[in-house]
């Protein structure tokens, strides 16, 4: 006597078993339904090449401020430049017009 005696319905292929099925839905929900789906590993993936992006944006000009700022320490006339023009300053007995045309 035959526990599973199942007869399989014609329109369903003779590869398509039990066992490959519950493997394929397996398969379907690991990759769009679990916590860690295609869809959110996709969308990590671009925010950390636009967060790598970023990263590369700021390590640049901050090299570039340091450069500034190296510049400011060590030549005198650059900062006096920078502090005259930003700053309006001036050195005594001087006298600075400040115009509007560019």
């Amino acid at each position: 006597m035959a526990l599973f005696n199942f007869q399989r319905p014609k329109w369903i292929p003779r590869w398509l078993n039990i066992p490959l099925l519950i493997f394929l839905a397996f398969v379907v929900v690991l990759l769009f339904f679990g916590e860690n789906n295609y869809m959110r590993i996709n969308k990590y993936r671009s925010q950390i090449n636009d967060l790598k992006s970023q990263i590369k944006n700021n390590e640049d000009s901050a090299a570039m401020y340091d450069a500034k700022v190296n510049e400011l320490n060590t030549d005198n006339e650059s900062l006096e430049r920078l502090v005259r023009e930003k700053y309006g300053m001036k050195r005594v007995n001087e006298e600075v017009y400040i115009t509007d045309i560019p």
